[in-house]
Parts: structure tokens; C-alpha cells; sequence
């Protein structure tokens, strides 16, 4: 089946959907004919992308913070009223570091953990029930390569990323029997702007562009990847250039692994 047959007519929610990969998801599976929920803080960002989108009148714009997520069931309400059924769970907003574990105030670890981790897993109980209620349902989860290893400034990001990992990973044996799959994404370097509002050690936005992102993979093409893992039903699928080679250099060459990698620019 391809692409554009899988997803058409699929009722999908995406976070973090006004910039980045959140913006190319929504355009691409805009364009495959699916019925999108458009989450994030920004909601003039996107009601700003939704009038772009084919079909726009098809979608629906549901601004959320995920560092202040209370009474889940206000989102969730909305999307069954208006669709009757929720099919996928795209859980891609999140926010980045660019501060040593030494520099960050203990603040801004909690921000991290509470919009990576906590607010992600919020929605994915808010979902739980509707998706066992149909007896199917897709996660899309957007770890990323630093939740597979740490490194330089990212201490706190990597840790919040690497708990997703356990977190779906649990989630999803437990779901299967229910019809529910999870689709853990690992991205690399990619040409986002996820550096300029990843947060220094004092909560304030790092405001650069990275080489490292500058540099990556193209974002329409991650985008084309992780979607083509979420169709195939894939537990995981890493996404990204040479950068990859780390995590198989972790496993099975760790002494290589711990030579090279803290050798590598942060930024």
C-alpha cells in the first residue's frame, strides 16, 4: 500500500505541528488526504499553516502548552465531536538544550521533563481509551538520537528523551493486544530550527541556528521516513546521516564509541 492510500481519510493528531518536523507532517499528510489536528502553542502559527493546507477546512486547530496540561479530556472532547475517532497520535513537540548538566538551574530540568516527557505521555493517556475503545490506534513518538546516547549539552534532553523510550516501549507491549502500535522515531542532525528555542541553563532560547541542524538531513525528507516507518507499523526507525553510526557504535564497539564521540562538536 502506498503512502498517500494509507493515510487518506486517517484522522491524526499532531503536537508541536507550527514548525519543524510537526509543520512538514501536517503538510504532507495534508496532501495524502488525512484529517489533521494541528496542536502547539502558537496558534496563530497554525491557523496560519492550516489555511495552507489542501483541504484546509477538513482540519482542526487545538493550540495546547504541554508544560501546562490539566483536564485532557477538553482536547479530546473536541476531536470526537468533530471526528468521531481519533486513528493516530503523532507526539512530535518538545523542546531542546544547549547548556552543560553544571549550568542548567534545576528549573529548567523540570521544563524539559515536563514538556518531553510529561506532556507527551499526558496525551497518550488522554488517547489510551479511545483508541482501545476502537480496538486500534497508532503512536508516532519523536525520541531522538540523543535517547539513544548522551552528549555534550544535552544532558537534560537526552534524559527526556531516553525515558519516552522505556515509557512506549512498555506501553506498547502492554497495548497490543488491543490493536495498538507504537512507532518510536529517532532523528539526528535535520535541517529544523529546533536550536534556535532549545533552552541555555537559564530557561532563555539558545536563538542560533546550529551547523549541525543547518547541515542536516533535509526535514521533508525525515518527515518521508518516519511516515513510511509509521505505515509499515515499525517498532523504531532511525532517521539521519553518519550521525547514525554512533548508536552502532555504542552497542557493539562501546571503547570506540566512548574515544570518538565526546571528540564530536556539540553544536
Amino acid at each position: 500500500m502506498n503512502q498517500s492510500a494509507y493515510y487518506r481519510n486517517k484522522v491524526i493528531w499532531i503536537t508541536g505541528a507550527s514548525s519543524g518536523i510537526g509543520e512538514n507532517l501536517a503538510q504532507q499528510l495534508a496532501s495524502y488526504g488525512a484529517y489533521l489536528i494541528l496542536s502547539s502553542r502558537n496558534q496563530s502559527k497554525l491557523e496560519g499553516l492550516k489555511a495552507t493546507l489542501f483541504n484546509s477546512e477538513a482540519h482542526l486547530v487545538l493550540p495546547l502548552d504541554l508544560c501546562a496540561i490539566e483536564n485532557t479530556s477538553i482536547y479530546t472532547d473536541k476531536i470526537i465531536a468533530k471526528y468521531g475517532r481519533l486513528d493516530i497520535l503523532i507526539n512530535n513537540g518538545g523542546v531542546s538544550q544547549r547548556a552543560s548538566a553544571n549550568d542548567t538551574n534545576m528549573e529548567v530540568n523540570r521544563q524539559l521533563m515536563e514538556v518531553n516527557f510529561f506532556g507527551n505521555i499526558a496525551l497518550a493517556k488522554a488517547v489510551l481509551p479511545i483508541f482501545r475503545a476502537q480496538n486500534s490506534g497508532q503512536f508516532l513518538v519523536v525520541s531522538s538520537i540523543a535517547g539513544k546516547f548522551g552528549f555534550h549539552l544535552r544532558s537534560i534532553y537526552s534524559a527526556s528523551k531516553a525515558a519516552l523510550v522505556g515509557y512506549y516501549e512498555s506501553l506498547a507491549m502492554e497495548e497490543a493486544p488491543n490493536g495498538i502500535n507504537v512507532t518510536l522515531a529517532f532523528p539526528g542532525k535535520i535541517n529544523t530550527p529546533i536550536s534556535k528555542s532549545a533552552l541555555t541553563g537559564s530557561g532563555h532560547a539558545h536563538g542560533a541556528m546550529d551547523h549541525n541542524q543547518a547541515t542536516g538531513m533535509p526535514v521533508e525528507e525525515c518527515v518521508r521516513l518516519m511516515l513510511l516507518a509509521l505505515s509499515q507499523r515499525k517498532r523504531e526507525v532511525l532517521i539521519g546521516g553518519k550521525e547514525l553510526l554512533a548508536v552502532f557504535l555504542k552497542r557493539f564497539f562501546p571503547r570506540l564509541f566512548w574515544k570518538l564521540i565526546p571528540k564530536q562538536p556539540a553544536t
